[in-house]
């Protein structure tokens, strides 16, 4: 991961910038903890420009808007901590640490309903509709999402796997990828080795990468056919996964939907080998356990 002064000096490139311009990105460099919570209103008081000049400087580093901009900045601020120092960072913010989680994951949810590219995330269900295989990648709790996707995309009738075991098991999975199938990328926070290299193999390979992170500009994200960013502070040590799997969610919804008749057919097959296994007690029976 670079720094916050080589991320903006990328995104700057060779534009001139003008004194009040100046202001607000000096601003993002020397202190993007305080920015990285700042309303429009609050950094445009802080660089002495006005809200428009904030808006400007936002759509010049290539953001639909500050929000937008102050969302990357803060994922990749808190990618430059360590968990005993993201720990620090949250201390003291809420007298009541189940609250403050609920209350972040919901604000995080809104910030995912303001932000989310809709069609970045029915262009992944559509190249998991049509890929013969997908195989999906996520390390260690960031496999979450994955687990949902890869179960119930079975459970719909579809090739999907999730791959949570890396070194040689993930590069036999990856090889049993072909041009047109799918591989889903869920990465928050720091990004591993493995599950790079095996997004930029899968996209020279000419096989669709579908990547859900929370850095838009990370280099996991120069090599993603199709991108999904999500926002993932929480309040301990740890990131919120909440709007991933709401990504994950929606995704199945529409991947549902393309399926049609098809699916329900699948859904139906499935709960009917559930039954006749016994997997499930009455109270536990339904389409989705």
């Amino acid at each position: 991961m670079t720094t916050i002064e080589e991320w903006v000096a990328a995104r700057t490139g060779s534009v001139t910038l003008g004194p009040a311009t100046r202001r607000v990105v000096e601003i993002l460099v020397t202190q993007p903890q305080l920015a990285s919570y700042a309303s429009t209103a609050e950094m445009a008081s802080r660089a002495r420009v006005n809200v428009a000049t904030v808006v400007r400087t936002a759509r010049m580093l290539g953001f639909s808007g500050w929000p937008e901009l102050r969302l990357e900045l803060r994922s990749r601020y808190l990618a430059t901590l360590s968990a005993n120092q993201v720990l620090a960072e949250h201390r003291g913010i809420a007298s009541d640490p189940i609250s403050a989680a609920i209350r972040c994951d919901i604000e995080n949810l809104e910030t995912l309903a303001r932000t989310t590219d809709l069609a970045a995330v029915r262009a992944v269900a559509g190249a998991m509709h049509t890929a013969r295989r997908t195989v999906v990648i996520g390390s260690g709790s960031f496999a979450a999402p994955g687990v949902q996707l890869a179960h119930i995309g079975q459970t719909m009738g579809r090739d999907v796997v999730l791959q949570n075991s890396f070194g040689t098991q993930l590069v036999n999975s990856l090889g049993r990828l072909r041009p047109g199938d799918c591989l889903v990328t869920v990465n928050l926070w720091w990004l591993p080795r493995e599950v790079l290299e095996a997004t930029r193999m899968a996209y020279e390979r000419e096989i669709t990468t579908c990547v859900v992170t929370d850095v838009r500009s990370s280099v996991v994200a120069d090599v993603a056919t199709h991108l999904v960013v999500v926002p993932s502070e929480g309040i301990s040590s740890f990131p919120s996964l909440t709007p991933a799997m709401a990504v994950v969610h929606a995704v199945l919804a529409e991947l549902a939907q393309l399926g049609g008749d098809e699916t329900m057919r699948a859904m139906a097959r499935a709960e009917a080998d559930w039954s006749r296994m016994g997997l499930f007690t009455s109270s536990q029976q339904g389409p989705l356990a």
